[in-house]
């Protein structure tokens, strides 16, 4: 089982590439399957090996020195030797914070040290690759390496504050109940083969389920696009607003599901209605992911409304890109408000207790 020192200066590759997710628009049913949450953090490989502990990302890229109290959460542990296979979280209250967690991909050491202390990750485990006494627990299908991940989880992590054990269930049902109740942390449902072994760097055993859901909103400006149709600069996305309840317009995220087709029509319309644009939180705010181009945006009046599908709200924003479902001339603007994205939502703290 390799794993890097940490005092070592040459890059070394994790030991095992992570087993990938194939997308499906279903849960899938049968005894062969197990269901869990799927978390919406930092998919990572945690290795231990002696008094050497490495991270690793989904990517292959190198973790661990942004995370150095989960490299002494791990010291801390019974256990010399293991892979833990796992999701990178940041808890906030009742919730976990993603956007807490990009800030920890930091440059500056005396920053990352700072963030630990004042928003300190947990990680989230699901899977065990090798063990102590069983450098080979990859090869086993998945019913018996989740056996053995409860009684490592058991042994190693009883009262620790740093590591979780993520929940399971046989139950479609209960996958379903999950799938209803997304956010707040978690975005979906995973559903794996409990037959077959580690399937490293493809999709065969492993599918996710994710929430999408819709929104109305209002388009209060807009970016032009990098290149240029026919000779003119044309619409690239839309910035789209909530109202909140003290009426201000806030700025929630951005669509770039546009049809080339249609693009100069509607640069034509969007620039016959500049306005005041975003009376709230605003675009192009300074922030050390922005860039020059990203504080280019032109305001509009709020009088188009559309029809959004999203995958995750947190944080008063899209967390991803939202795809365009259809304009929305039937809608007041007003009617846009912050209060429909609001749903019951699964308890993540609670779901880990």
């Amino acid at each position: 089982m390799a794993a890097r020192a940490k005092s070592s200066k040459t890059k070394s590759a994790a030991p095992i590439e992570p087993m990938e997710a194939r997308s499906v628009d279903a849960i899938p049913t049968g005894s062969e399957w197990q269901y869990e949450p799927k978390w919406d953090g930092f998919r990572c490989l945690l290795v231990r090996n002696g008094d050497d502990v490495a991270l690793w990302s989904k990517s292959g890229e190198d973790l661990t020195r942004y995370f150095p109290e989960l490299v002494a959460a791990a010291l801390k542990l019974k256990a010399e030797r293991f892979v833990l296979d796992g999701e990178i979280v940041v808890p906030q209250e009742r919730t976990f914070s993603f956007d807490d967690l990009l800030q920890r991909i930091h440059p500056a050491a005396s920053r990352v040290k700072k963030l630990a202390t004042e928003t300190p990750a947990m990680l989230i485990v699901f899977d065990l690759l090798a063990g102590p006494r069983d450098d080979r627990l990859a090869a086993a299908p998945l019913g018996e390496r989740r056996e053995a991940l409860e009684a490592f989880a058991e042994a190693q992590f009883k009262g620790h504050p740093t590591f979780r054990l993520s929940p399971v269930t046989t139950s479609d049902k209960q996958a379903a109940n999950w799938l209803a109740q997304a956010g707040g942390g978690s975005d979906g449902v995973i559903a794996k083969r409990r037959d077959l072994a580690y399937q490293s760097g493809n999709r065969d055993g492993m599918q996710k389920i994710k929430k999408f859901r819709s929104a109305d909103c209002v388009v209060g400006g807009f970016r032009y696009g990098s290149a240029p149709l026919g000779g003119r600069k044309v619409v690239g996305s839309l910035l789209l607003g909530l109202y909140d309840k003290a009426g201000l317009l806030h700025h929630v995220g951005f669509t770039s599901a546009l049809k080339r087709a249609e693009k100069p029509a509607l640069t034509d319309k969007l620039e016959e209605l500049p306005g005041e644009g975003f009376t709230g939180n605003a675009p192009g705010g300074p922030s050390r992911w922005s860039t020059a181009r990203s504080a280019e945006w032109q305001p509009l009046a709020p009088k188009l409304v559309v029809e959004i599908c999203y995958d995750h709200f947190s944080g008063e924003r899209f967390r991803h890109g939202t795809s365009l479902l259809r304009w929305r001339p039937d809608k007041a603007p007003r009617q846009c408000t912050m209060d429909q994205l609001e749903q019951k939502q699964v308890d993540p703290i609670k779901l880990l207790a």
